[in-house]
């Protein structure tokens, strides 16, 4: 290999091994922040509940609030359900979210679990649809800022069908007190079955992927395979030359 050759590539083989190096120290870097963020939603998920002037508190504050346990008490309006496509145990079929009326005029989402297919419509489960003053203890969960992704379908607000948890879609239609807001969060109903058996509550899932060891293992394999490759290129130069 003629003398500017070989300088070229060994360059450019340095710059390979910085930037293979940078990537798998990044992904370290986003595997200690990934535990972290996994560790804080665990403490959070397993705390005592919250009052609503905690939660709104704590948001006004830029406090996550995510999965946090709150207690709320109100009327559900089960004339204006919105159903979300998900499954259980399984068995495809929808998320009940029903708006609450709580005791001061404002509204909030709530996911009551899972009904299956059959049991969409409300007349089909009317036991599981109270009428009177109800208390529910659950995780406040913040909805996504836009579409997940490409593939997710778009929500059809028209019949009450949700493949996103588009709030502002959502709310449409469902009829606030004078004076009430709709809050910027669900709450995820805890475990357990409506009377007559459906609603299923605890339906939330918590999954946050953690895939930066592996990234790292492999950035990291991968510099030391250019090294390796460099350290026999700049071996086999020197040996020619003697």
């Amino acid at each position: 290999m003629r003398r500017g050759r070989f300088f070229t590539a060994l360059a450019f083989c340095l710059v390979g091994i910085a930037i293979l190096f940078s990537l798998g120290t990044w992904q370290l870097q986003r595997l200690h922040w990934k535990e972290g963020l996994i560790a804080a939603i665990d403490r959070r998920i397993h705390a005592a509940p919250a009052d609503l002037a905690t939660i709104e508190s704590r948001l006004s504050a830029g406090q996550p609030v995510d999965y946090t346990p709150v207690t709320i008490s109100g009327r559900f309006r089960n004339a204006e359900e919105r159903y979300f496509l998900s499954t259980f145990e399984g068995e495809a079929g929808w998320n009940v979210y029903t708006p609450l009326v709580l005791d001061g005029g404002d509204v909030v989402f709530v996911n009551r679990g899972f009904v299956p297919y059959a049991l969409r419509e409300p007349a089909r489960r009317s036991a599981g649809l109270p009428s009177g003053p109800v208390t529910v203890t659950g995780l406040v969960r913040i909805p996504p800022a836009q579409k997940p992704d490409y593939f997710t379908p778009d929500n059809a607000p028209e019949k009450a069908e949700f493949y996103w948890q588009d709030l502002a879609a959502m709310g449409q239609g469902v009829a606030i007190p004078p004076g009430g807001r709709l809050l910027p969060f669900f709450v995820d109903a805890g475990p357990g079955r409506a009377e007559g058996g459906w609603p299923v509550g605890g339906v939330t899932v918590v999954s946050l992927p953690n895939d930066h060891l592996q990234y790292a293992i492999t950035w990291y394999g991968l510099c030391l395979v250019l090294v390796v490759m460099t350290g026999l290129m700049v071996v086999r130069r020197f040996r020619r030359r003697g």
